[in-house]
């Protein structure tokens, strides 16, 4: 008997849904051309132009050589690999180091503090900062001759880190920039977690405790838990964010020394606006762009799923 109003209801869902598509879409059409004009053909016109030689010149003519830009980046093009390997590092780094550190200050500032108002507002503070301005301040930081590292090295004798080249190293020049990132970042997915935190009924915790559950059991079965839904958003977020990078990159290296900090973002664009390769960077834009799919198309896919 209940199977018959179930399948009434699945049958005319798509009927109601019909008109009121077609009541919502006068007021969706602005920010719909909007996003038509200004994301899917940009979007669109990036895909084409990969598939095409052109130097990006007014006049200059647009070559059709189909699959070859591709060709050329993952047979011939060393610095398209440096870069989506460093990419990969990032986005791993970036995954299993600033978002434990967020957490663990969320929880520390979710619970009633002195001056807990002012440590969120210090942490926060990197995460509203221009990017390249980020990076100018860590590169005075980093300097070998007078930033900060250099004086920390020299007034507690650590002769070992006296004079290194934290940039200009390339073995530790990507990590050097990772560290600003992580700087930059942790308070953004602070902020993000103790919305999350906000949202814990604090009745199973108490409950918990009630059971004899301490401090690490409640978090790691009851508070974890709860957190699943902003933990999805963070590591999306923090995905985008970081497979994407460009501004500290440029800001701090430019993707040296010698490429070993040349990331797929920084990579396009110096093809496409520095060595007047239209039809390379577009490819190498490409793939960002099926990378960055292959992540959120799920995700978009997994939040309609929870709001029906």
């Amino acid at each position: 008997m209940s199977s018959v109003p179930a399948m009434h209801t699945v049958q005319t869902r798509p009927r109601r849904r019909a008109p009121r598509l077609r009541a919502a879409l006068p007021f969706l059409a602005p920010a719909l051309l909007a996003y038509v004009a200004f994301v899917v053909f940009p979007m669109a016109e990036s895909i084409r132009l990969s598939f095409f030689e052109w130097s990006g010149f007014v006049g200059a003519e647009q070559t059709f050589v189909g699959l070859a830009n591709y060709v050329r980046l993952f047979t011939q093009d060393a610095v398209f690999w440096t870069a989506f390997g460093n990419s990969v590092i990032w986005v791993a780094l970036s995954l299993v180091i600033p978002m434990p550190i967020s957490l663990t200050l969320a929880v520390a500032l979710d619970r009633r503090l002195p001056g807990r108002a002012l440590f969120r507002t210090v942490f926060y503070v990197p995460g509203v900062l221009a990017a390249i301005a980020v990076a100018n301040m860590w590169r005075w930081i980093y300097n070998p001759r007078y930033g900060v590292s250099e004086g920390l090295a020299q007034a507690l004798g650590l002769e070992r880190l006296q004079g290194i080249q934290w940039l200009g190293n390339a073995d530790i020049a990507l990590f050097a920039v990772f560290v600003a990132f992580v700087w930059q970042a942790v308070g953004t997915n602070m902020v993000l977690f103790l919305a999350g935190l906000q949202a814990v009924p604090p009745e199973l915790s108490e409950a918990a405790e009630l059971d004899g559950a301490g401090a690490w059991q409640r978090f790691w079965n009851v508070t974890l838990p709860s957190l699943r839904p902003t933990m999805v958003v963070v590591v999306v977020l923090t995905f985008i964010g970081s497979i994407k990078v460009f501004d500290l990159i440029v800001g701090m290296t430019g993707g040296g020394p010698a490429q070993q900090t040349q990331v797929l973002a920084l990579w396009s664009y110096q093809q496409s606006f520095t060595n007047h390769q239209y039809g390379v960077g577009n490819a190498v834009a490409v793939v960002l762009l099926v990378l960055t799919a292959a992540v959120v198309v799920p995700y978009m896919f997994w939040t309609a799923r929870r709001e029906r």
